[in-house]
């Protein structure tokens, strides 16, 4: 054994804190003293006797898996795994805890639900898996896996060992094992030295086409951490594209959303393109590459949709709370958070209030960006002087969105804000033509239209119009026309939390009955139609009281606006 202090390089190690047991220069295995770490390394298939050394630093374990051990029974043979393990010596707190064990893997859940006061389900009978869900302080959950050991072999549902176990999943970084009786650390496919190389390598040459949805996994978890991917599993990955035709469109769809709710969605978008992922997963955005546009676009359609992605991400960045506009040296972010940073709270509450429980509203978002553009293939037509025009690019792709949505088994209110959001997203840029070519502002009543139109959505229509914009003109954009965007998402947001009474929701001064009885009219479309009049010249500022609002129904239904309705 070897107990030299440890060499400068250490303190970077995943395994700092730590005995390890290196087999030529590998980490086969971890404990917390010596003999942990040379029994720990028992677990390996190397026949090499293995070298012990210290890692300085130890791991810092939730509160929650450190009350998980006063659960376990002591002689309980189990092992937390996967992405939890990862994040642990990543310094990083896991929603997900997944732990693996021989066999009473449901009924092992069963009892530490009971135990903790939380939900269980049996999440999977043929692969005895059982999930606990604790619902924390904050709202947020967490879940904890306990299945038993998977094979590496697809035709045989459990395995003999964890080893076994290890070697059946996805990539090295997510297939280490801690063990919370003693705190080894089982690591036989050295994921820990990929962890410190930032890599993502596949465990098998299989493991790609055993499960081909871990293509996509491989591509958000680059994205999410920084990683690249191995060259050997980039090639497996492209092997295995045309088998996710067998994967369900629910972990496929899931995939997708976690890659729009995490970092770089545009890098992660456009290697699924390069992966030839794209005509398995959503083939509608497949035409879009290569579309030429006109000026002031300085992109394809596909690259535009891509840049449109990477800045609205750079747009909700800036304007979350606790960011820090001195920090930033792009005039345009430093002017947006100068116009709109006020707004972070309310912002940020938006993006807090999802419509399902396991979807992001930053994710749906980020999917309408995805769409907004994408019937414009479709539309496309080239007039005499070579100017390029998309007409109803935005009402047919609201349609083509919803689809996709209804494919994707999204619920019904997220197709509906889908669809609402890239119906209406050419909206933003009316407004700011106006008043950049024309200096009209949007009228009150244009406001309550806009509003009225999209409720909620406005605010998602806001941020997709300015993110829209960078991704049109790109570098070739000015701060002049970047200042008259955010003077009418300034307006517009004004009027939608500050004073929303006055022109966004003004209050109803009649309702259809009184309507009714006041005119001597019939039930119908017409009270519909005038009802929706008053409220109008409400938020213009034309109807202040009941008998304004009478009097003008009178006329209008004198004048015969009501019957041409």
């Amino acid at each position: 054994m070897n107990d030299e202090s440890p060499n400068p390089e250490q303190p970077s190690s995943p395994y700092a804190g730590r005995w390890v047991a290196r087999v030529r220069g590998r980490v086969v295995a971890q404990g917390g003293t010596p003999e942990q770490a040379l029994r720990a390394s028992q677990h390996s298939r190397h026949k090499e006797k293995p070298e012990i050394v210290f890692m300085n630093t130890s791991l810092a374990l939730p509160p929650l898996l450190e009350k998980l051990l006063t659960i376990l029974p002591a002689d309980q043979e189990i092992h937390l795994v996967g992405g939890a393990v990862r994040d642990l010596l990543l310094s990083r707190i896991s929603p997900d805890l997944d732990f693996v064990l021989p066999s009473n893997g449901i009924s092992l859940a069963r009892r530490v639900a009971n135990a903790l006061g939380a939900d269980f389900v049996s999440l999977d009978e043929e692969r005895d898996t059982g999930r606990v869900i604790v619902t924390n302080e904050d709202g947020t959950r967490t879940f904890l896996d306990f299945s038993v050991y998977r094979s590496p072999n697809p035709s045989t549902v459990f395995g003999q060992s964890l080893e076994e176990d290890l070697r059946a999943r996805d990539f090295t970084i997510n297939a280490i094992a801690y063990n919370p009786h003693d705190g080894t650390i089982i690591d036989p496919l050295d994921g820990g030295t990929d962890l410190r190389a930032k890599l993502i390598r596949a465990c098998s040459s299989t493991s790609l086409s055993d499960d081909p949805v871990r293509i996509l996994r491989a591509v958000r978890q680059a994205a999410f951490f920084g990683f690249r991917i191995e060259k050997g599993t980039r090639e497996l990955m492209k092997q295995s594209v045309d088998q996710l035709g067998r994967i369900s469109v629910e972990r496929l769809r899931d995939e997708v959303f976690k890659i729009l709710h995490g970092p770089k969605p545009d890098a992660s978008m456009r290697a699924l393109e390069m992966l030839g992922v794209l005509p398995y997963l959503m083939p509608e955005l497949v035409p879009m590459k290569g579309v030429e546009q006109s000026e002031p676009h300085v992109y394809e359609v596909w690259t535009h949709t891509l840049s449109v992605l990477d800045y609205l991400d750079q747009i909700v960045s800036a304007l979350r709370i606790g960011y820090n506009a001195e920090k930033t040296n792009d005039m345009f972010t430093g002017l947006l958070t100068l116009r709109l940073g006020r707004f972070r709270e309310q912002i940020a509450n938006h993006f807090a209030k999802p419509l399902n429980v396991d979807r992001s509203m930053r994710s749906l978002l980020f999917f309408a960006a995805l769409y907004h553009d994408v019937c414009k293939p479709g539309t496309r037509t080239v007039e005499e002087t070579g100017r390029i025009r998309f007409f109803d690019h935005d009402v047919k792709g609201a349609d083509v969105a919803a689809e996709r949505a209804h494919a994707f088994n999204l619920s019904n209110d997220e197709a509906e804000r889908l669809h609402i959001i890239i119906k209406n997203h050419m909206r933003m840029h009316s407004f700011a033509s106006r008043m950049e070519h024309k200096n009209q502002a949007p009228s009150r009543k244009a406001i309550y239209r806009f509003f009225r139109d999209a409720g909620e959505a406005g605010i998602d229509l806001i941020l997709l119009g300015l993110a829209d914009l960078r991704g049109t003109r790109a570098q070739d954009l000015t701060l002049e026309t970047w200042t008259v965007y955010l003077d009418i998402a300034r307006i517009l947001l004004e009027n939608y939390w500050e004073r929303p009474e006055e022109i966004v929701a003004p209050p109803r001064l009649l309702d259809g009955h009184e309507l009714i009885k006041e005119l001597n009219i019939k039930s119908g479309p017409v009270v519909g139609h005038l009802l929706e009049l008053i409220r109008e010249n409400q938020a213009a500022g034309k109807i202040e009281n009941r008998g304004q609002a009478l009097a003008f129904a009178r006329e209008e239904l004198e004048k015969g606006t009501s019957s041409a309705a």
